[in-house]
């Protein structure tokens, strides 16, 4: 187990020091009840404390593990006095981290132990100073007992959080696991109800929704995914989100708005995201889930290199390349050589069709000369098979297509 006193080189006790920590250890174990009362108070004190203290099941189990602790360390001292006590996970210390976690408190619900290991330092030294008076003895008695007391803390409560961490890995599974049996059912049209599907979510049903499917190619995905998670969720303004681990390196977001407003996910070149159509009540919830699937499947599938897409972007494409073979050979018949022209040219001609063939227009959106434009669409017109007059519907879909695959 990890240590923070691991390295350190313990001391060399002396049969005199031994002899005293074992009579103050015997000590321990028969306090007076105000000295206990003190431990405890002090324990459950400050503000970072209250919501344990303010909790009695928590309270009552911060003073169980107090105890133990300290009838650990008395025990361990009387029988091998001086030796460095282990940390041990007592069945009150593993109760005491399944409460915390269960009540969504942190490792900084921990910081009893510390306060408490000073309100029983100043009661040790008491006891130290009533077994000798000699400044030699009372010297090595107060360092090594210092440095057990410290040390046998910072171990416990390293064994603590690691059980913490534990416990909140194992709920955040269970958690899961619930929520994606729950999505399930309601993605299938399962006569769930609203109020059971939406507690076991922990999201409304009712209102809108627009879904969104996270993933990533990188194998240690989910810090990239979260991070991704909360960047949609700022950028769309929305307060709440319900997340879904589809599978290691894919995520099912449901966000409660009508958009995604203007996301930047420069900082995470890694992760792609596929939206889904916004939608309202359970209805929507379903539609721009399985919208948002099948743009992830076309976008994966055509190769785009666009971090972002949505289903609008993709619909027409998603037709046209249903069948792959006959979307290129349509591709390869409307467009023909035009197909494999300079990007400048292809770019003039998309855009110039977007702006309903408006030549002054597309110059402006294009930063280039009016004469510039009308010289590329020469060109693009004389690469088609045919006239671009006869055929600009087919060339503007066939140009759609070739977009989502560069």
């Amino acid at each position: 187990m990890h240590n923070v006193h691991m390295d350190i080189e313990w001391p060399q006790v002396s049969a005199r020091t031994k002899e005293l920590i074992r009579a103050g250890a015997q000590l321990i174990l028969d306090p007076p009840e105000p000295w206990v009362e003190q431990l405890h108070e002090a324990s459950l004190s400050g503000a970072r404390m209250r919501a344990v203290a303010e909790d009695p099941v928590l309270a009552a189990g911060t003073r169980r593990t107090n105890w133990a602790n300290t009838s650990r360390w008395a025990l361990h001292n009387i029988d091998s006095p001086g030796e460095r006590v282990p940390a041990q996970l007592t069945p009150e210390i593993m109760l005491a981290t399944h409460d915390l976690v269960r009540r969504g408190l942190d490792e900084a619900s921990l910081d009893a132990f510390r306060t408490a290991q000073s309100v029983a330092w100043r009661l040790w030294m008491d006891i130290c100073f009533g077994l000798t008076t000699d400044p030699a003895e009372l010297r090595e008695l107060l360092d090594v007992t210092s440095l057990s007391i410290s040390t046998f803390i910072d171990d416990t409560v390293t064994a603590m959080s690691e059980q913490m961490r534990a416990e909140r890995e194992e709920l955040a599974r269970g958690t899961h696991a619930r929520r994606r049996e729950a999505v399930t059912l309601v993605l299938e049209g399962a006569p769930i109800p609203s109020a059971r599907a939406e507690a076991q979510l922990g999201y409304r049903l009712a209102g809108p929704h627009i879904s969104v499917v996270l993933w990533s190619a990188t194998p240690d995905a989910a810090p990239d995914l979260e991070a991704a998670a909360d960047i949609l969720a700022r950028s769309a303004e929305a307060t709440t989100r319900l997340t879904v681990t589809a599978s290691a390196t894919s995520w099912w977001l449901w966000l409660p708005v009508d958009g995604l407003g203007a996301p930047d996910l420069s900082s995470l070149p890694d992760v792609r995201v596929s939206a889904g159509r916004p939608g309202t009540d359970v209805d929507g919830f379903r539609s721009s889930h399985f919208q948002a699937m099948t743009t992830q499947r076309r976008h994966a599938r055509l190769g785009a290199t666009r971090q972002i897409v949505h289903y609008d972007d993709i619909r027409l494409v998603s037709l046209l390349t249903s069948d792959t073979a006959a979307g290129d050979d349509f591709v390869t018949d409307t467009l023909g050589d035009l197909a494999d022209a300079d990007p400048d040219l292809i770019e003039t001609l998309r855009t110039w069709i977007r702006l309903q063939c408006n030549t002054s227009r597309t110059a402006e959106v294009l930063y280039t000369h009016r004469n510039t434009v009308i010289r590329r669409l020469d060109r693009a017109d004389d690469l088609l098979p045919r006239p671009l007059a006869d055929t600009v519907v087919d060339v503007a879909a066939a140009l759609e297509v070739l977009r989502w695959r560069e």
